[in-house]
């Protein structure tokens, strides 16, 4: 069977693999090590963290769905000092890039916390702007070109590695936030985060989340991920993209890739299967070599588009 290449190019980072964790998926790895080889990963991208630990919301947080899960976590977190006291030394120890997401409610929390990983041995940044902005309580800062542009600015001044934007698909134009994120500085843009949903317990006519609304992750909303990968990767042909949501096999990866995808996360299918990384990266090896395409990166964005 032909050597197929699977390393990737994301915004200067030189990955072994195109597969990442998306962040709040696999924790800092340190449970998921038991299941899969971390080395085997392209990144991990941590949990999302905030200057401060969260507690989040109340419980139940998670209810499964048609296709899908619903969450309304709150981005439940330790704080950015735990994470570079106990997660990262840890995480450095396996030698695989870390990408260290982050998390706030106004522009001056994202900019502590990315202040305080200056000088951590990180390879980039995921600026999670999908939270509520207390700037502006009416939106989050991913539904905003000015707010976006103003946290990713403002982060890009405290570190020196990539930043990449995780972007909201709650929007009227993702390509306009898209373009406020990279005017602003970000090197890449993480996409999508997960759809608002609500589901409801028929018997107690109690919705199934304390939240009440939460974010919708799983297959129901890998047909979104990918028209905005490619709505996106059509606009900045250039710009790295970390594709997400609903990948559960190899096929779904090249998916993403085909639409414009430099490297691809896996979430919800963590939860579901805690080896998948392992089975997914044979299974695209497979594929590849079946089809004799030498890399996976040849494949990006060559999605047959007629007209």
């Amino acid at each position: 069977m032909p050597r197929v290449d699977l390393s990737v190019d994301l915004g200067g980072m030189k990955l072994r693999s195109p597969l990442v964790t998306a962040s709040g998926c696999f924790a800092s790895g340190r449970e998921m090590s038991e299941f899969i080889d971390l080395k085997k990963l392209g990144a991990i991208v941590v949990k999302s963290m905030t200057l401060k630990p969260w507690a989040g919301k109340a419980t139940p947080r998670m209810a499964e769905t048609s296709s899908g899960m619903l969450n309304a976590i709150g981005l439940q977190n330790k704080g950015v000092d735990h994470f570079l006291s106990t997660d990262l030394p840890w995480l450095t120890e396996q030698k695989v890039p870390v990408i260290a997401s982050i998390a706030g409610n106004t522009t001056q929390e994202f900019m502590q916390v990315a202040e305080r990983l200056r000088s951590a041995p990180i390879h980039a940044v995921e600026v999670n702007i999908s939270c509520p902005n207390l700037e502006d309580r009416n939106n989050m800062f991913a539904h905003d070109p000015q707010s976006t542009s103003a946290v990713i600015s403002a982060v890009r001044r405290m570190v020196d590695v990539p930043i990449f934007a995780k972007l909201s698909p709650n929007v009227t134009s993702l390509t306009a936030i898209a373009g406020a994120a990279l005017e602003a500085g970000a090197a890449g843009l993480s996409l999508i985060n997960t759809v608002m949903a609500m589901s409801i317990d028929v018997d107690s006519a109690m919705p199934k989340v304390a939240g009440v609304v939460g974010g919708l992750s799983g297959p129901a909303i890998k047909p979104i991920a990918v028209r905005a990968v490619f709505e996106v990767h059509q606009a900045y042909p250039h710009v790295p993209i970390i594709g997400m949501g609903g990948v559960m096999d190899a096929r779904d990866v090249i998916e993403f890739v085909l639409a414009g995808a430099s490297a691809v996360a896996l979430g919800t299918v963590n939860f579901i299967n805690p080896k998948a990384g392992h089975e997914i990266l044979s299974d695209l090896g497979q594929f590849l070599s079946s089809r004799k395409v030498g890399s996976l990166a040849a494949m990006r964005g060559q999605v047959k588009v007629e007209g």
